[in-house]
């Protein structure tokens, strides 16, 4: 089994687990679960705003622990500060270091777009997105297949939540082109080596419809990188790594983004 395999493999018992002992009658009581959701999409959009989207993320099957004690609201609310569009929080715990607590901790500090990132392959998982606060979802096309992926983007639309679409390939793309996604995101790693290259970005942009907002994830270390995937057309920016792996992910970010405020202009 690969990794993304195994992730799969644990997902389907955690899943399980969290039915049991979190029936969707009690994660619909949450004081989230009736409010108004914030739109990623038009907040990557914001003339305002950077388009990066900042990620909180202890580890990885790759890196292995990144930062483990990242402080939850100094971090979130210094992202967004710095200038961030949105935040990105991992909740998967057992190959990621997250929890749902994270995402409902960033909820309390910030208004603003969360991207809940983690591995959603049942509708229970977008009940409980809704339930900690999250206002998008990640539906991945390496996991699900399109007619499954697009019954859980319909799903998430109808609690008020937006569907960033992830595909690492032209294959996973066309397939999917009907899902009905607010945003697609081009991942550059490969889930199943875990390699990464910009270059799958820019190969797949052109056949991503015009009215779509293009999010490119992974492998973003400069912000030359940057400059030159907005030349092909895309928005967003989803970076978790080059931040995290400083001990006050904020402060990086914020660095980060007045060196491209600088050059932008």
């Amino acid at each position: 089994m690969n990794i993304l395999d195994q992730i799969i493999a644990h997902k389907l018992t955690e899943v399980a687990s969290s039915k049991s002992l979190y029936p969707t009658k009690l994660l619909e009581q949450s004081i989230y679960f009736g409010t108004q959701t914030v739109s990623l999409r038009k907040y990557i959009q914001r003339e305002d705003k950077s388009g990066i989207i900042a990620e909180i993320k202890r580890k990885s099957p790759s890196k292995g622990v990144i930062n483990q004690h990242v402080s939850i609201e100094r971090t979130s609310i210094g992202y967004m500060q710095a200038g961030a569009s949105a935040l990105s929080v991992l909740t998967d715990k057992h190959f990621f270091g997250g929890s749902n607590d994270d995402l409902s901790l960033a909820r309390k500090f910030n208004f603003c777009p969360i991207l809940r990132k983690d591995f959603t392959i049942d509708e229970y998982q977008i009940i409980e997105a809704k339930s900690i606060g999250a206002d998008a979802i990640l539906l991945i096309a390496a996991v699900l297949a399109p007619a499954r992926l697009k019954s859980l983007s319909n799903l998430a639309h109808s609690f008020g939540l937006e569907v960033l679409l992830e595909v690492h390939d032209e294959e996973e793309l066309k397939a999917n082109l009907e899902a009905g996604a607010d945003l697609i995101g081009v991942n550059n790693r490969n889930l199943k080596t875990f390699e990464v290259s910009i270059e799958i970005s820019k190969q797949l942009a052109e056949l991503i419809p015009e009215n779509t907002v293009k999010v490119s994830e992974s492998g973003i270390e400069s912000v030359n990188t940057i400059v030159e995937l907005k030349g092909h057309g895309f928005e967003g920016f989803l970076m978790g790594q080059n931040f995290m792996q400083h001990s006050r992910p904020e402060v990086a970010c914020k660095a980060f983004i007045d060196e491209l405020n600088k050059v932008s202009k």
